[in-house]
């Protein structure tokens, strides 16, 4: 098979998946008669090929994949004009420590956050499948740690932790990511939740001290656990 050909299957096998594809599963492909190198290349034609279009290919956590490049995510939302629900203040400060601080316990987010973590954001977020416990700190009782998976990082369009956004000195980590998802951008998209969001809390539940989250149509750059509108 010559290069254009194992582009074109490349390519077309690469539109056709609906999940990232591996390095591993692009070469099965061809046989593994394609060395990585080669694989590598291809893939970079691939992307200069897709320059300047509507789609580009990128590299996630797991993989590679095609996706609508983030300036056209405001005409693609006409498709699906209603509004989707949202994540609260307590939700987008739990997932911003986790990652910039990971791994942590809920006592280490509690000490930043400055109150109880309730059962429900931690579930909420494992259900979604952005955090998973990955081990547990030698410590009286053995609490559980959590990290960010790679789930999160492909919902960002990232291919590695490094990639996020860069946390100021002194900053809340809820900062630099709230920041960046109300951006837009690669991590417009984020916080989409059509039927779990989390209810509000009751006045005597320690995350009602939390202040209540700007509307839609004004959001708070500034807010370090700003929440953000989500596409699909």
């Amino acid at each position: 098979m010559n290069t254009q050909d194992a582009k074109r299957v490349l390519e077309t096998a690469l539109i056709c998946a609906q999940q990232p594809l591996t390095l591993r599963e692009m070469r099965s492909l061809f046989a593994d008669e394609l060395g990585a190198d080669t694989l590598r290349s291809l893939l970079d034609e691939l992307c200069r090929d897709w320059e300047g279009r509507g789609v580009e290919l990128v590299a996630v956590a797991s993989g590679w994949r095609f996706q609508s490049r983030p300036e056209l995510r405001e005409y693609l939302d006409r498709l699906h004009p209603e509004k989707p629900r949202r994540y609260s203040r307590a939700v987008m400060e739990t997932l911003a420590i986790i990652a910039y601080r990971q791994p942590v316990t809920r006592g280490d987010i509690e000490d930043i956050r400055g109150v109880v973590v309730s059962s429900e954001i931690v579930k909420q977020l494992e259900e979604r499948g952005w955090i998973d416990v990955i081990g547990h700190r030698e410590a009286p009782g053995r609490p559980a740690l959590y990290a960010t998976t790679r789930q999160f990082l492909d919902d960002l369009g990232l291919s590695s932790l490094e990639q996020l956004p860069t946390l100021e000195v002194g900053a809340a980590p809820g900062h630099a990511l709230g920041q960046a998802l109300g951006d837009g951008a690669a991590l417009q998209g984020l916080l989409l939740e059509e039927s779990n969001s989390e209810p509000h809390p009751p006045a005597d539940s320690p995350d009602a001290a939390a202040p209540t989250p700007p509307a839609p149509d004004e959001p708070s750059q500034s807010d370090a656990a700003e929440q953000v509108q989500a596409n699909a």
